[in-house]
């Protein structure tokens, strides 16, 4: 068995207790190909990110780096925008020499510009668990447009393992190649439109007037109300967000400031792959894209199972104005098997908020 788990695979690892829960698991927390963390019940506000390296644990660097505990029980806490905090996390690991984990914020996270990382003891890199890791894991969370209310058991971000071959390392024993991709390609369509590949499927940004009825896009705005991350289609738009009118096809990305835009090309995940958006070589330009990047089996296949969904780009632009084109390459996706299908793919059973998506923020807002 090699490939990313599935489902069924992961509540059996719940089962076995490899995955340990100080907390049951909570309805829909297991998705098609990765599993919900959720938040513990203490928060601790620190000067600066850290990670421990290979011979800490993170309670011993935060024990001197903390300087506010926050009790995240009951209504839960504020985490103020600009801010950094770690918190240690309902779930715990013991996995077997043959299966790692890797992390990513939530798609509704990355929506809400929230940025939030993995950490493990004695880990070297976020959003990383080593083969073999028995220890507790912890979410680092920042909040960089919108300060947000959390509690107890709010979901921020996600597990996807993986069991490796005998020897693999890192995802390079997973990802499928060009080749490989093109003939899926024709088999089934991965994208609506032609098939650009460059080490996975390049994705182009939709900046012009007939994506969306004329509007492109949305940048954040500065000053706004706290956001509880639990409340759906709680916020209207208008009080976080400012719309983008097409321009002919041409956006400047001003430094600091956040984008909600999406791609030209729909999508289609099929049943038996998961992928994950990597960004561009950063010398295309100054800017950071998609802090979400898992795409779960089925994402985006509409009722025929041909692509319908388009990928929602989180941007947000480094250190001078840049200027995106209609049509740009701005990601790619790396596509790698499951190592057995899901029993539900992601849209069935309540398990999607984002199907069929188009140019879509978070599911905290609503339209009208």
């Amino acid at each position: 068995m090699s490939g990313v788990l599935s489902s069924r695979q992961i509540q059996a690892m719940a089962d076995s207790g490899a995955i340990q829960v100080a907390a049951p698991l909570s309805r829909n927390q297991i998705q098609p190909a990765s599993l919900d963390l959720r938040l513990g019940s203490k928060a601790y506000r620190v000067r600066a990110s850290f990670l421990p390296g290979k011979e800490r644990g993170v309670r011993d660097i935060l024990s001197a780096l903390a300087y506010d505990e926050m009790s995240l029980e009951g209504e839960g806490a504020i985490l103020e925008r600009g801010c950094v905090y770690v918190v240690p996390l309902l779930e715990n690991l013991s996995l077997g020499q043959d299966v790692s984990g890797a992390a990513n914020p939530k798609s509704s996270t990355g929506r809400l510009d929230i940025f939030t990382r993995l950490i493990t003891d004695r880990g070297e890199r976020f959003d990383e668990v080593a083969p073999g890791y028995d220890g507790p894991l912890y979410a680092e969370v920042s909040p960089r447009s919108f300060s947000v209310r959390v509690r107890t058991g709010s979901r921020l971000n996600q597990l996807r393992f993986r069991a490796r071959p005998a020897g693999a390392g890192g995802q390079s024993g997973f990802a499928l190649s060009d080749a490989a991709l093109a003939e899926l390609h024709g088999k089934a369509p991965l994208v609506d439109g032609a098939l650009n590949l460059r080490d996975g499927v390049v994705l182009r940004v939709a900046l012009g007037a007939e994506a969306f009825g004329g509007i492109i896009g949305y940048r954040a705005q500065k000053h706004t109300d706290v956001i509880d991350v639990d409340r759906v289609g709680a916020y209207r738009v208008d009080d976080y967000w400012d719309e983008l009118p097409a321009r002919g096809g041409r956006l400047i990305l001003d430094p600091g400031d956040f984008y909600i835009l999406a791609s030209r090309e729909r999508l289609a995940i099929p049943p038996g792959l998961a992928a994950e958006m990597a960004p561009m070589d950063a010398a295309i330009g100054e800017f950071r894209v998609h802090y979400a990047g898992f795409f779960d089996p089925g994402f985006g296949a509409g009722p025929d199972g041909l692509p319908a969904a388009r990928a929602v780009l989180e941007v947000r632009s480094r250190e001078v104005p840049f200027i995106l084109e209609d049509g740009q390459f701005i990601g790619r996706l790396v596509y790698e098997r499951m190592a057995e299908t899901p029993e539900s793919l992601y849209g069935e059973e309540g398990l999607s908020n984002y199907q069929g998506q188009g140019l879509k923020l978070s599911k905290h807002f609503r339209i009208g």
